[in-house]
């Protein structure tokens, strides 16, 4: 074989392995993802835990991310916030977030629940019932809370874009726990929770590798046509 000819060998091979190589790759997120999926499912069927074993660190919160949760507690109504631009069922609308007060000096953040928003006037807010006294709420555990694209990450007020807990607990000089329960139950106090569970979005890695996988074999294929069976041709 000439030095040309090897190097178009090498070269082929070389994107042939390479593309095969980023098939395999994205097969296997794809595969993280589900495993992933699969986990959060397995928490999520764990006994629910109680203020006493709820996570006081951020890793710890992580660990216990989608496990359920019983707790009993005081409304802080006056430290709201309501998210804005959040949608359910194709409405948009605010997440109302609320601190519960579960022992002096311990606090934890509660993503309450949806409320539509008003069709003309973002400011007004539906109403909403907050009980008095000792509650008890269940729900799901999350290390913070989804966050949309703003343009000013200093947001404040009673309604915003985003909030941080970390950020929140600063503001408010309260004893918030590194992490956010997601209330579960039927609609109430003026409030929807149909919070739809995530699916792990595979499907654009088996895109993904279907396409490298089809340059692979178009690479192998071009370089056995061009290389091998032309040149037979011509000599015959």
């Amino acid at each position: 074989m000439s030095l040309r000819a090897w190097i178009v060998l090498l070269a082929a091979l070389a994107g042939a392995l390479a593309t095969g190589r980023l098939g395999v790759w994205q097969l296997d997120r794809a595969r993280q993802k589900i495993e992933l999926h699969e986990a959060q499912l397995a928490r999520g069927a764990l006994p629910p835990l109680d203020a006493q074993t709820l996570a006081h660190t951020g890793e710890a919160a992580a660990a216990q991310e989608h496990r359920r949760v019983v707790l009993q507690g005081q409304w802080l109504p006056r430290y709201s916030v309501y998210l804005d631009n959040r949608q359910m069922n194709g409405h948009p609308g605010f997440y109302l977030m609320t601190p519960l007060q579960i022992a002096p000096g311990d606090v934890v953040l509660v993503q309450r629940g949806w409320l539509p928003r008003h069709t003309q006037d973002r400011e007004h807010l539906a109403p909403t019932d907050t009980p008095v006294g000792t509650v008890q709420i269940e729900g799901r555990i999350a290390p913070a809370v989804a966050r949309l694209y703003e343009f000013d990450a200093a947001a404040s007020g009673t309604i915003r874009q985003n909030l941080d807990v970390a950020a929140f607990a600063r503001e408010t000089a309260l004893a918030l726990r590194p992490l956010v329960v997601v209330q579960g139950g039927a609609a109430s106090e003026g409030l929807l929770r149909q919070w739809v569970p995530a699916e792990p979005d595979v499907s654009k890695h088996y895109g993904y590798a279907a396409q490298w996988f089809a340059l692979s074999a178009l690479i192998t294929g071009l370089y056995v046509w061009f290389q091998l069976i032309q040149p037979r041709r011509r000599r015959r």
